[in-house]
């Protein structure tokens, strides 16, 4: 599972061969969840508000990014790594 970006202890991921819509994980101490690349919303998982608005807040500025890596991971097995937030 390749690490696309990490920011302020919270870790972004994204699978090989992964099913659609397209999204990506996250990881924050205990709390797991997948997010929509579209509309950012929580598809499976919990995050504490605070660090979801840190995501969604970095998943905006990145969207098109996200679904660029989303493709080509898709396609080519490869990844690039995404800023963090700043």
């Amino acid at each position: 599972m390749p690490e696309i970006s990490r920011f302020l202890g919270i870790k972004i991921f994204m699978y090989f061969n992964e099913h659609n819509p397209p999204h990506f994980h996250v990881e924050y101490n205990e709390y797991k969840a997948s997010i929509d690349i579209k509309t950012f919303g929580v598809m499976e998982g919990k995050l504490p508000s605070k660090v979801l608005g840190l995501v969604v807040e970095w998943a905006e500025d990145h969207q098109e990014e996200l679904l660029s890596n989303w493709n080509h991971i898709a396609k080519t097995g490869e990844y690039l790594k995404i800023k963090p937030l700043v």
